[in-house]
């Protein structure tokens, strides 16, 4: 795409028998348990140093009962984000995006 690129991530998530202090290498998925399902959408531009132009995402529980609306609206917002950056018009302020820096491993 010219105008970027657009990457969409689907995660799903499941409780595993860890705990947060002591992280092990080979955890039990708890089942039964709850399993969100994450999104995410992601548009960049093409510069050298790429910035993102839109973003979005949203983790929802997979049993929830509105999970057929949830999903809906969750493709129309990452069709927004795909369309970003194809309109010449398209105004970006300071402080639009923000992230934070993690600690090293």
């Amino acid at each position: 795409d010219p105008s970027g690129t657009f990457v969409q991530l689907r995660l799903g998530l499941a409780q595993t028998a860890c705990r947060k202090r002591a992280p092990q290498r080979h955890c039990r998925v708890l089942e039964g348990r709850r399993k969100p399902v994450c999104l995410a959408c992601y548009k960049f531009d093409t510069s050298d140093v790429p910035k993102v132009l839109d973003k979005y995402h949203n983790c929802g529980p997979s049993h929830h009962l509105a999970a057929k609306e949830i999903r809906q609206r969750d493709e129309a917002e990452c069709r927004a984000v795909e369309e970003a950056g194809k309109g010449g018009d398209t105004l970006y302020l300071p402080g639009m995006f923000a992230f934070s820096r993690g600690l090293p491993a």
